[in-house]
């Protein structure tokens, strides 16, 4: 590091990124917790989760704590009210009769029964009513990156959800009833809040009536193929994965004291897998008739999809700082050359 650097670390005008602590966290053979010390009444409140089967790390957590706070310098800048608080829930927990109450509750607000089907446009609704500011990206497939990550800042008690949209279009449903569990719960932390965001996502998207009809169906099949079938069948129908689907019909089964569902997960794993194949992921229904999609067809179908005023907030504020490219990297946890080409359209300048 220069000395420049390491200067403004000591009089505190900036602080060392992730990657810079971690080096010294090595060399120095010291945890995060023992290298900094934190103000934790303010800092940023994050929930990380990544893809299936890979961990999520220290500095994975603080990469996003990092980029809370740059999205402090944003809050001025959102529509939303500041002077109230948008619904939240008493007391969450993960009891299988307060979870049907809840999915109940959530979608006579959403004005849907218990046996619709719960669309895309239902979520980014409620987004929209909680108050969240919804931040689609372009992460790519890699298992470096989660699906989502949800930041929540006390000091002006404002929730921003990161959605990646390299990611099939059955989990990215899953994933945005994961993040509005968090925005309902923003109290919780750690495991805790992680369970309560997936069991609530899976009574929302795949609530009991449902559960029951999928329970009655695949125990009366004869063998594990045709379960697996009939699974398959309800995955199409719903636009929701079939682990989803297998697990709240064991639910049920579980609460009403009925024989559960004995299929094989890896066989289950891999007819997910192959069925999978057959739709495209979230980005690529945003590209037309094969064309790459460009910063600008990006931000134009991103803010009209997700009715998100993330761009807008975005726009005003590099207009009003004279901010540079730097800042929609730090703030995005893009890739430089997306971050260049987005900086762009929003300023209309040459870079």
């Amino acid at each position: 590091m220069s000395k420049e650097a390491v200067s403004k670390w000591l009089k505190e005008k900036t602080f060392p990124r992730p990657l810079a602590l971690l080096k010294l966290g090595k060399l120095l053979e010291l945890k995060f917790s023992e290298l900094v010390i934190k103000e934790t009444s303010q800092e940023p409140i994050v929930a990380y989760r990544k893809v299936r089967g890979s961990k999520t790390k220290d500095h994975h957590i603080e990469e996003a704590k990092e980029m809370g706070c740059f999205l402090k310098h944003l809050v001025p800048y959102s529509p939303y009210e500041k002077l109230e608080m948008p619904p939240i829930l008493k007391s969450p927990s993960c009891d299988y009769d307060y979870l049907q109450e809840v999915s109940q509750k959530v979608r006579k607000d959403i004005k849907l029964t218990l046996n619709d089907k719960l669309d895309f446009e239902h979520l980014i609704r409620r987004f929209s009513e909680l108050q969240a500011v919804v931040v689609p990206v372009l992460w790519g497939k890699r298992k470096a990156h989660g699906n989502a990550i949800h930041i929540y800042l006390p000091d002006s008690k404002s929730t921003w959800v990161y959605l990646n949209l390299d990611v099939n279009i059955h989990d990215f449903k899953f994933w945005m009833a994961h993040e509005l569990g968090h925005c309902l719960s923003p109290e919780l932390s750690d495991e805790e809040a992680e369970d309560f965001a997936d069991a609530f996502a899976g009574a929302l998207l795949f609530p009991e009536a449902q559960s029951k009809k999928a329970y009655e169906q695949l125990i009366s099949q004869e063998t594990e193929l045709a379960m697996l079938k009939c699974l398959m069948d309800f995955s199409k129908d719903q636009l929701i994965s079939a682990f989803t689907i297998y697990k709240e019909a064991n639910k049920y089964a579980l609460r009403h004291k009925r024989e559960s569902i004995q299929l094989d997960e890896r066989k289950l794993g891999a007819r997910v897998t192959n069925f999978n194949k057959r739709y495209k992921n979230v980005s690529d229904l945003f590209v037309d008739d094969g064309v790459d999609l460009n910063a600008r067809g990006y931000l134009e179908k991103a803010e009209v999809v997700f009715d998100t005023p993330f761009f807008r907030i975005l726009r005003e504020y590099l207009s009003s700082n004279q901010k540079g490219f730097g800042y929609i990297q730090a703030v995005t946890n893009m890739n430089l050359l997306d971050s260049k080409a987005i900086y762009t359209e929003i300023t209309c300048a040459s870079i």
